[in-house]
This record gives structure tokens, C-alpha cells and sequence, in this order.
């Protein structure tokens, strides 16, 4: 006959137990040619407001540890460009504004990481918008067209948020 031995288990770990995964989702996308931009009656040739809620869901809001929001705006048109987003709250109020300028083509992609959370803005930003407005102008002419295939502006955003789980 052996002996054994057997540890006392603690299950009381589990009250100590951190789980924050990180969710990634796209957040806008919008194109727009450079025969839109040449028949625009204004330099802004993009104006819309994007209902977007997910952020302040109760799920999200209450859980929310840290993120990065990623831009990516690329531009074969013809003409300089400024891009602004506004992150609305449900009164309008702007909460937070990103501005972007880019040249014409040829241009590099234009990339940017805005954090949110212990290492950047604050997270109220994020967990109090109800709304996402994007104005496009026109900082050229309306007459030029470049020699690029199919010449656009595109813009793309996603996001990467830690949230915690328990």
C-alpha cells in the first residue's frame, strides 16, 4: 500500500481571476470618387452624421479598460483633402474631434493610432458617443482630375478595445 498526498484546493482564485480579451471591429468605411468631389457646389463634398452606438451599451461602457481607434485614409485623387470626424454625444455635443489632411496623389497612405484609455485620451470619449460625423473638403480645385485608375478617397477605421469580462 502507498501513500498519497493531496493538496488542499483553493477555489477561491476564481474571485481573483482577471479576464479582459480584446474585441476589434471595423467602425466606418466611406469612399468617394473624384467625379463627386469635381461636382461639389462646396469644398465639402462629404457631410454625414453615422447613429453609432455600441460604444455606450451598458456592456461596453461599464467594461471598458483601454482601446486604439486606427485610421487609414488613402487618396488617388487630384486634390488635397481634410477630413474631420466628431464623436457626438446624444445632445450633439462634440466630445472629441480628429482632423486629417492629406495631399494628392501620389501620396502615402496615411495611417493613425489614436489610444484612449491610462495611455491616451479619455475613455468617457469613447463611452459617451451616440454618433460619428465626417466632413470631407475639398482643399483643391473642382476641375482637375488625376491620372490615377478609378481616382477616390477612401477612408477606414476600426477599433481595439480591451474590455473587461469579470
Amino acid at each position: 500500500m502507498g501513500n498519497s498526498c493531496v493538496e488542499e484546493q483553493d477555489f477561491g482564485q476564481y474571485n481573483e481571476l482577471s479576464v479582459i480579451p480584446q474585441f476589434e471591429s471595423s467602425i466606418i468605411y466611406i469612399e468617394a470618387t473624384e467625379e463627386i468631389i469635381n461636382l461639389a457646389t462646396s469644398a465639402a463634398f462629404y457631410t454625414q452624421d453615422f447613429d453609432f452606438n455600441p460604444f455606450s451599451e451598458n456592456v461596453f461602457a461599464d467594461r471598458v479598460v483601454d482601446g486604439v481607434i486606427t485610421y487609414e485614409l488613402v487618396n488617388t485623387t487630384s486634390k488635397p483633402l481634410q477630413i474631420i470626424l466628431e464623436f457626438l454625444d446624444e445632445a450633439d455635443t462634440i466630445l472629441d474631434t480628429e482632423t486629417f489632411f492629406i495631399d494628392e496623389t501620389p501620396s502615402a497612405v496615411l495611417k493613425r493610432d489614436v489610444a484612449y484609455g491610462n495611455t491616451g485620451k479619455s475613455l468617457d470619449i469613447i463611452t459617451n458617443t451616440s454618433k460619428i460625423r465626417v466632413t470631407a473638403n475639398n482643399l483643391g480645385d473642382t476641375s482637375s482630375i488625376s491620372s490615377q485608375q478609378e481616382p477616390l478617397i477612401v477612408l477606414k477605421s476600426s477599433g481595439k478595445f480591451s474590455v473587461r469580462i469579470k
